[in-house]
């Protein structure tokens, strides 16, 4: 069963998925579940109600830093939905964007994703001329346990952005620009945003597709 969201779009033919039963995607991300669709996958979705705040804070409090953050969301978000879904495959991913703090130390401000339109002003504001890191998390479970996960971080320097040109960015995406941590889709309008990008396309987008791909393939899960 796939995302309602899909219900009226053409999807593209399944290629070489061996398992017995379909993907499952610990994630309400629509990219997400596009990528894994458009690659040819099996898909079914059942979004991880992980409280993120509760494993963010611990990390904070312990010193970790943003990387660990992510992967232990991944993981923890992935390892829920793959326990009510005995012996199915389930991948599931998070991603946190931080910026250095404006005194070129090594302290890390980490950002989520807006809430509301103001927040996300004030994000792009935050943005505009700086670069900053997107770290990405990827986890593979089954049963609970992890059988594989990426972490992997991309560079992204955004121009100068005007207030005009941020309530106009906004003002055109709508909703769309709450529904990352960046407030901007790379594979949209959130391409106008930048100088320059470093890292890999698919990962920026929210999951380390290439790198899950060959796992599936190594795992015999996936037609070689």
């Amino acid at each position: 069963m796939i995302s309602d969201h899909f219900d009226d779009i053409p999807l593209p033919p399944q290629l070489g998925w061996m398992h017995d039963q379909p993907l499952l995607l610990a994630s309400a991300s629509q990219t997400r579940m596009a990528m894994l669709i458009d690659a040819g996958l099996p898909l079914v979705v059942s979004p991880s109600d992980l409280d993120e705040s509760v494993i963010k804070r611990r990390v904070r409090e312990d010193g970790g830093r943003a990387a660990q953050a992510a992967e232990e969301l991944a993981f923890e978000k992935t390892a829920m939905v793959s326990r009510a879904y005995p012996g199915q495959i389930t991948v599931g991913a998070d991603q946190i964007l931080v910026l250095s703090d404006d005194n070129g130390g090594e302290a890390e401000i980490w950002f989520d994703k807006p809430e509301n339109r103001g927040q996300a002003h004030k994000h792009l504001a935050q943005f505009s001329g700086k670069t900053h890191e997107l770290i990405t998390a990827t986890a593979v479970c089954v049963d609970g346990a992890r059988r594989w996960s990426s972490t992997r971080t991309s560079k992204l320097t955004m121009r100068l952005l005007s207030d005009a040109y941020i309530r106009a960015y906004l003002d055109t995406l709508g909703e769309e620009a709450l529904w990352s941590v960046g407030c901007y889709q790379l594979e949209g309008l959130g391409a106008q945003l930048f100088d320059s990008v470093e890292g890999d396309f698919f990962t920026i987008l929210g999951m380390d597709l290439t790198g899950l791909l060959a796992h599936f393939r190594e795992q015999q899960a996936l037609l070689t």
